[in-house]
Parts: C-alpha cells; sequence; structure tokens
C-alpha cells in the first residue's frame, strides 16, 4: 500500500449536510439558520472584526513600528555549514540551494562568522558579515561579492 492509495474505511465518513430539502430532514424551511435576524437574511452577517459597535481591538491598541515595505529579507549562511564542501570549490548561491545548506536564494545569500571554517574555499555570496570575511581569508580563501 502506498500513501496515495489510502481512502477512509467505509461508512467513516458522512456525507455533506445539504440545507433547504424539505423539513423531514431537519435542516428544512430556513435551513438551519433561525427564524429572523442578520444572519438569517442573504447576505447577512458581519464584517471581519466587528464586534457589535464596540471598538474593535484593532482600534483600541497603539499603531507601533514601522514595516519597510521594500525590506530585504537574506538567506543566512554560517562559516561551519561551508565546511562540508571540498577544499578549493568554489562556493555560489546555485550550489547551496542545490546542496540544500540554504532551501531558497531570497533577496541574496549573507555568510556569517558563526562557527569555524578549515577548508581554503572561494565563496561568492551578496553580502558577508565582516567576521566571516576575515576568517574566510585566514584560512587562504577568497570571497566574491555578487
Amino acid at each position: 500500500m502506498k500513501l496515495h492509495e489510502l481512502e477512509p474505511s467505509i461508512g467513516s465518513r458522512k456525507e455533506r449536510n445539504r440545507v433547504g430539502r424539505g423539513i423531514a430532514t431537519g435542516n428544512g424551511k430556513t435551513s438551519g439558520r433561525g427564524q429572523k435576524g442578520q444572519n438569517s437574511r442573504s447576505g447577512g452577517g458581519v464584517r471581519p472584526g466587528f464586534e457589535g459597535g464596540q471598538n474593535p481591538i484593532f482600534r483600541r491598541l497603539p499603531k507601533r513600528g514601522f514595516t519597510n515595505i521594500n525590506r530585504k529579507e537574506y538567506a543566512i549562511v554560517n562559516l561551519d555549514a561551508l565546511n562540508r564542501f571540498e577544499e578549493g570549490t568554489e562556493v555560489t548561491p546555485a550550489l547551496l540551494v542545490e546542496t540544500g545548506v540554504v532551501s531558497k536564494e531570497k533577496a541574496g545569500i549573507k555568510v556569517l562568522g558563526n562557527g569555524t571554517l578549515n577548508k581554503k574555499l572561494t565563496v561568492k555570496a551578496h553580502k558577508f558579515s565582516a567576521s566571516a570575511q576575515q576568517a574566510i581569508e585566514n584560512v587562504g580563501g577568497n570571497i566574491e561579492v555578487i
């Protein structure tokens, strides 16, 4: 048996309740909406966040902070993650995604200086922290800002 062959056992799932199909069904006539009122009407109900006229929570709470709509989020790579590559390898963003070090490239790759690097590598990335840059060059590697 495979995952796509799984099915619920017979009788374990109920059919969808079809409302408005006669009094005998228990959900005929008013279709489970009760008698009168706002929610019984078509198009009835209140908008999201409405609290019956009470000042809603999004208006009671103060506005705070600022969200930059142009913010760039970088995929982070630490130095100890670069030890998996062979000595002398040219580490590019495409190679990092391919080997699973990062899942997505996002707005670019940023190399941070956490951990230690033991191999001489040429690292191509969009940004480097000062500690990462120094650590790569101390081992004899090169950095290249894309």
